[in-house]
């Protein structure tokens, strides 16, 4: 997969010699809306470059929030860390109707939500102007 991306700021081009500053990676993050917030303030105070992006869980319907962070080889295990520190997983309950019951009663089943879901992406050719 390539992936073109470019970021718009009131500086000069940089010099594509200098590539320490560039992103060779791009970390697709998918959090919990509750966890986002320290997640995305752990890894500003990392110094990784966190751009958010709000979204809905498809099987809960809750809040979550996609990250994509920009990294370098040298710094992956560490956003990685970072991330793992930050996003949790935890047991929610929901409600199911229990079948051949002459009642309505939804029985309390517990499901796990929360965490990260990572997806890496190489960067092809990265711009910032």
């Amino acid at each position: 997969m390539v992936l073109h991306s470019i970021r718009f700021k009131e500086t000069i081009m940089q010099d594509e010699k200098n590539s320490e500053t560039q992103a060779h990676h791009l970390l697709i993050v998918v959090v919990q809306g509750q966890d986002a917030d320290m997640a995305i303030d752990s890894l500003a105070d990392g110094g990784f470059t966190v751009t958010r992006l709000p979204s809905v869980g498809g099987f809960l319907g809750r809040k979550n929030a996609t990250l994509m962070v920009g990294v370098d080889d040298a710094r992956k295990e560490e956003a990685i860390a970072i991330l793992n520190k930050n996003c949790r997983q935890r047991v929610a309950f929901i409600a199911v109707p229990m079948e051949n019951s002459p009642l309505p009663m939804p029985a309390p089943t517990p499901v796990t939500i929360g965490g990260a879901n990572i997806f890496f992406l190489d960067v092809d050719h990265y711009e910032e102007f």
